[in-house]
Order: C-alpha cells, then structure tokens, then sequence
C-alpha cells in the first residue's frame, strides 16, 4: 500500500485489512480516535507502535511522555508539523510492510 492509498483510506468506515498494529493505530489516529489509537499502541511492545505512542502523546501535548516513547522507538523527538509526522510514520511504516 502506498501513502497515497493510505490516506485515501481515512475516507472509508472500516480499518484496511493486513495492518501492523502500529499502521492500525496510526489509521485510527487519522481518522480522530485518539483513544482507541492509544489502545492499540498500548498493546503493542515493538519500536513502530512505540513511535506512533510518541506522536499520540506529542498530538496531546505531553510533551514529556511523548519524549520517553520516542526514546523507546529509538527515534529523535519530532520537530515537524504534526500533519508532517503523521505522513513521515506511515511512509516508513509503509515501506516496511
């Protein structure tokens, strides 16, 4: 799937099938769900859905939370829009897949 097709599929109701749990909880945040986004990176224990629990909690503003899970993804502090990192995590995560 490309980003292009990712971001596309924000429009639909149900999650793509054949996600990481980081994708899913990424697409979930996309779509507005904090909280069921969080859910799934909380369940989660690899470094992708860590990165994506840095961003949840930068998106909310903890800004000290979020350093410690970008620690844990072992990925630096994002200085980007947040529009930017969203696009920046899927395109990685993308491309892993």
């Amino acid at each position: 799937m490309t980003l292009q097709e990712f971001k596309a599929s924000l429009q639909q109701k149900t999650l793509p099938t054949d996600l990481s749990p980081a994708l899913q909880a990424l697409w979930q945040a996309g779509k507005g769900d904090w909280n069921t986004s969080h859910v799934i990176t909380q369940a989660a224990s690899d470094k992708d859905a860590a990165w994506v629990h840095a961003y949840l909690h930068r998106e909310e503003g903890d800004l000290n939370n979020a350093g410690h899970w970008y620690r844990r993804a072992e990925q630096p502090v994002s200085t980007q829009s947040l529009t930017e990192e969203w696009d920046a995590i899927a395109a990685a995560l993308l491309a892993k897949s």
